[in-house]
C-alpha cells in the first residue's frame, strides 16, 4: 500500500426536496383543503477516523463526494425521502484544512471522532404548512434549501509518542529495527526511507509508539532533497530523538543543521524536548567516541548518549530516557474519553 499524507478532496451536501403544491380530492368529500407534503432533507457529508488506516491513499483515486439530495414533497400529505449521508473515513491523526489549506477545520485524534463537514438542504414547505384561518386554500410552496459545496484538503499526521530525526544515513532505521518489530528498509544510501515508518517500542515492561521520518539536509526548509514534507509527523510527538552520526567528521555542523531545520520548520519542533545520542559507536574506539561526544555536547549543552543500533549498544538506558520524557509530557489528569 503506497502511503499518501496529503490530498484534496471536492464534497457537496445533498440539496432540500421542493415542497408539493397539492389539493385533496375524494369522492364525497366536498372541502378538500390542501394536503401537499414537505420535501425531504439533503443528505450531509461527513467524515470519520476510524482505526485500521494509516494512509489517505483512497483519497487519490476517488476525490468527490456527494451526497443524495431529497426527494420532493407529494399529495397526500406524503413528505419527501431525506437524501442518504456520505461518511468519509479516514485514519486517526487526519487534519481537515480549508480550501487555503492553513485554516483547521478539525483535527480527528479519538476512534469514533465525526465532523459534519456539509450539512444538507432543508426541504421546502409543502402547501400545507401555508394553510391559516385567512387563507384556506394556499397555492404556494417553498422551494429546498440548497446544499453546500466546498473544496477541503486532508492532512495526516502520524500519532506517535517520540520521533526519530537525522541526517539522511544516521541510523535512524536501523535503531528503529532495532528496538521494535518494524521493519523499515536500511541501506547504506542517503534516503533509503521515504516516507515516514512506525514501531511499538517496550521498555521495561511498557510500551511507546516512535516514528522514523525520511532524513533532513540542509536547506530541507527551502525544499532541498525531501524538503520538510514529512515534519508534520512528528509534530504530535511528545520527544524528539536526535541521531547523530558518530562516524562523520563533522559532527557539530551536522547536529546544528538539524536543529536549523526543526526550528525553521516551526516554534512548535524548536521547543520539543530532544534527547541526542551519538550513533554507529560500534565502530569507533574509545578516545575517538569521547572526544566526540563532548564535542557534541559542548554544541548541544545537555547530555548526549553514546549508542549503536547494530551492536545494541546503549539502547535500553536511551530507550529509558525517551520514556521519562514522554511520562513528563503526558498530563497526570486523564481527559475525559471522546463521546461520539
Amino acid at each position: 500500500m503506497k502511503f499518501l499524507d496529503l490530498a484534496k478532496v471536492y464534497i457537496r451536501s445533498g440539496g432540500g426536496g421542493a415542497g408539493c403544491v397539492s389539493f385533496r380530492r375524494e369522492k364525497f368529500i366536498e372541502f378538500g383543503g390542501p394536503d401537499g407534503g414537505d420535501g425531504g432533507n439533503g443528505g450531509s457529508v461527513w467524515i470519520e477516523a476510524v482505526d485500521g488506516l494509516n494512509t489517505l491513499i483512497d483519497y487519490r483515486y476517488q476525490q468527490h463526494f456527494f451526497a443524495k439530495s431529497g426527494q420532493p414533497g407529494m399529495g397526500s400529505q406524503k413528505t419527501g425521502k431525506t437524501g442518504d449521508d456520505v461518511v468519509m473515513k479516514v485514519p486517526l491523526g487526519t487534519e481537515i484544512l480549508d480550501e487555503d489549506e492553513e485554516t483547521v477545520i478539525a483535527d480527528l485524534t479519538e476512534p469514533g471522532q465525526r465532523v459534519c463537514l456539509a450539512k444538507g438542504g432543508n426541504g421546502g414547505w409543502g402547501n400545507l404548512q401555508f394553510k391559516s384561518a385567512t387563507n384556506r386554500a394556499p397555492n404556494r410552496a417553498n422551494p429546498g434549501q440548497e446544499g453546500v459545496e466546498r473544496t477541503i484538503w486532508l492532512r495526516l499526521k502520524l500519532i506517535a509518542d517520540a520521533g526519530l530525526v537525522g541526517l539522511p544515513n544516521a541510523g535512524k532505521s536501523t535503531f528503529l529495527a532495532a528496538v521494535s518489530n518494524a521493519r523499515p528498509k536500511i541501506a547504506d544510501y542517503p534516503f533509503t526511507t521515504l516516507v515516514p515508518n512506525l514501531g511499538v517500542v517496550g521498555v521495561d515492561g511498557k510500551e511507546f509508539v516512535m516514528a522514523d521520518i525520511p532524513g533532513l539536509i540542509e536547506g530541507a526548509s527551502e525544499g532541498r532533497g525531501l524538503g520538510i514534507q514529512f515534519l508534520a509527523h512528528v509534530e504530535r510527538c511528545k520527544v524528539l530523538l536526535h541521531l547523530v552520526d558518530g562516524t562523520s567528521s563533522t559532527i557539530t555542523k551536522d547536529y546544528r543543521t538539524i536543529v536549523h531545520e526543526l526550528e525553521a520548520y516551526s516554534d512548535i519542533l524548536g521547543d520539543k524536548p530532544r534527547i541526542l545520542a551519538l550513533n554507529k559507536c560500534d565502530a569507533l574506539d574509545k578516545a575517538t567516541i569521547t572526544t566526540r561526544r563532548k564535542a557534541l555536547e559542548k554544541a548541544s549543552g545537555g547530555q548526549v548518549m553514546v549508542i549503536s543500533g547494530v551492536a545494541g549498544m546503549g539502547l535500553q538506558d536511551t530507550l529509558r530516557a525517551i520514556y521519562a520524557e514522554i511520562e513528563a509530557e503526558t498530563p497526570t489528569e486523564a481527559a475525559e474519553p471522546w463521546q461520539p
